[in-house]
């Protein structure tokens, strides 16, 4: 069994270059993904991705939807993979192509994933990286730099040919992104409340939760539910 194509989306995180957007339209349009998000280019010039674009990829580009911020662009989504080469700190637990395509293709019997790629010179920042529950990075020699559609290329390749494990277990529905972020904002607010972690950097204190949760799959039970906890601590809280 193929993964399900049209629940994946290729999500370009502030790209420099209208070119590059063409040219990333047509790589994902060529391994049957037809969705494309946007988030804050720094050029907007559709008739330049119209031109790299070519003919396979101009549907792409005239039903991209485009957001100002990252958080925004994945709010729908269940599922977020953000692509980086640089490697160690938040970014440890650090997966190849080959190795994470047969898990998203089962996830995508249900849910809808995101892909998302930095800008050609910055990359995704820790704060983007902190929105993602997985983290994929294309093996290269010492050059680590690679165009930014050919790796949207290789990224859907590695999807395309998936073909997916025989596997009895059910596929959970996973919670979308808006409501665990939501669910993290209110923990986190709680644990600087009781004093777990330090206000001055909770983000980085955060992590070691934000790694627990990602191993599991939280559904939209599994977030209510800790937000009951939540609200439960802060009634406790205010009545003392």
């Amino acid at each position: 069994m193929k993964p399900i194509l049209e629940n994946f989306a290729i999500v370009l995180n502030r790209p420099r270059f209208p070119e590059n957007i063409g040219s990333a339209a047509r790589a994902a349009r060529n391994m049957g993904i037809s969705n494309l998000i946007v988030v804050d280019p720094e050029n907007p010039d559709k008739e330049k991705m119209h031109y790299l674009a070519t003919r396979i990829g101009a549907e792409l580009i005239e039903s991209m939807k485009t957001y100002d911020t990252l958080r925004e662009a994945v709010a729908e989504f269940n599922y977020v993979v953000g692509t980086t080469a640089r490697t160690g700190g938040i970014r440890r637990a650090v997966k190849l192509p080959r190795g994470i395509a047969p898990y998203l293709a089962r996830l995508s019997e249900k849910n809808r994933i995101a892909l998302v790629f930095g800008s050609e010179d910055r990359g995704l920042t820790n704060d983007e990286i902190r929105l993602c529950h997985a983290i994929v990075t294309i093996p290269t020699t010492e050059y680590s730099s690679v165009n930014l559609a050919h790796a949207v290329m290789i990224i859907c390749y590695e999807l395309f040919m998936t073909e997916i494990p025989v596997n009895d277990a059910p596929v959970p529905k996973l919670a979308d992104s808006r409501d665990i972020e939501a669910m993290y904002d209110h923990l986190k607010q709680i644990l600087i409340e009781i004093d777990f972690i330090k206000d001055d950097n909770p983000d980085y204190w955060m992590m070691n939760i934000r790694r627990a949760f990602a191993r599991t799959h939280l559904t939209s039970k599994d977030v209510a539910s800790i937000r009951g906890i939540c609200r439960q601590i802060e009634w406790r809280i205010n009545r003392n």
